[in-house]
């Protein structure tokens, strides 16, 4: 796998977007100084404009991604194109390679994001909110204003250092026959 699909992969765990905005993420929506990610309304699904905040772990993807295509438009070129993004279709092969059998791949991160945050107990607005889904109550909507944003920072935060335990969860787990018992009782990680 390419290491820029890796990126992609990852990219969208970490932000818990919807797989064409991943794709279609650009440099110029990129702040770095207050580390967010504005999507403008006319690539969002509910046509809302939708900031999202960037944990280091988001940025240290950027940082890695920059010398690939840092020069470029789209974070994540075409292969085939480079003046364009790539093909949403291509995170969803790559995942596939690596065993998974679900039908909406993309879908499936984000509802696994939205399990887990539910489970933690975060606020059923801000995951919500994170997710940029719409409320379909209009009244409600017209009442609450608010983006939740000091929250979903929180909430983001505590979403990659989730991944970033998990990763290192799989890795113990492929490599047991190297890793020591004492090794897993000092290192004690909670399993889900």
């Amino acid at each position: 796998m390419k290491k820029i699909t890796q990126y992609l992969i990852q990219w969208q765990l970490h932000t818990m977007v919807r797989g064409s905005e991943a794709v279609g993420a650009k440099w110029s929506e990129i702040d770095f100084e207050n580390k967010l990610w504005n999507i403008p309304a006319e690539r969002m699904k509910n046509k809302f404009t939708h900031s999202v905040p960037l944990t280091a772990q988001a940025l240290s993807l950027l940082n890695a991604i920059k010398p690939i295509s840092g020069y470029r438009e789209y974070i994540f070129p075409a292969d085939s194109d480079p003046r364009n993004h790539t093909n949403g279709q291509k995170l969803n092969a790559a995942i596939k390679k690596m065993g998974y059998k679900g039908n909406s791949i993309t879908h499936d991160l984000r509802s696994l994001a939205s399990t887990i945050l539910n489970k933690q107990g975060f606020e059923h607005d801000v995951i919500r909110a994170t997710l940029a889904h719409v409320d379909s109550n209009e009244v409600r909507r017209s009442y609450n204003r608010t983006d939740f944003y000091h929250s979903r920072r929180k909430l983001m935060n505590w979403w990659s250092n989730h991944i970033d335990k998990s990763l290192v969860k799989s890795l113990f787990i492929s490599c047991s026959s190297v890793v020591t018992h004492e090794y897993f009782s000092v290192v004690e990680l909670e399993y889900d």
